[in-house]
């Protein structure tokens, strides 16, 4: 099996930093594309921030100059550094990758994580 399993979230008050995880286990093969959305309550899960399949970054406008996305050489771990948080920050995080492991008939299949609470407050 592969799971995903992020990290990291909590309370930090507007113009704080959190660094968010997110572990790729199980019986993988190899990595591929992946990145970071979140869910705001009442609205729909957005793109924060992704890997494409080739290694570049995107991110979308709302984050640009305050997240920053990274991970492991062997793309086990990824992370996202947030930086100067807003309250309009708050919502649950989910990290998403490609995998390819030896369940796929050697296609990357898309996993989710399970998601971290970030909530921004004074």
């Amino acid at each position: 099996q592969v799971q995903l399993v992020e990290s990291g979230g909590g309370l930090v008050q507007p113009g704080g930093s959190l660094r968010l995880s997110c572990v790729a286990s199980g019986s993988i093969i190899s990595v591929h594309a992946g990145g970071w959305y979140r869910q705001a309550p009442g609205k729909q899960r957005e793109s924060v921030a992704a890997f494409t399949r080739s290694g570049s970054t995107n991110y979308a406008d709302f984050v640009k100059g305050r997240f920053t996305i990274s991970r492991d050489n062997d793309k086990r771990i990824m992370y996202l550094q947030m930086n100067n948080l807003k309250p309009e920050d708050t919502a649950v995080y989910y990290c998403d990758a490609d995998i390819v492991s030896p369940y796929g008939l050697g296609s990357p299949v898309e996993y989710w994580g399970k998601g971290t609470l970030v909530t921004v407050s004074s």
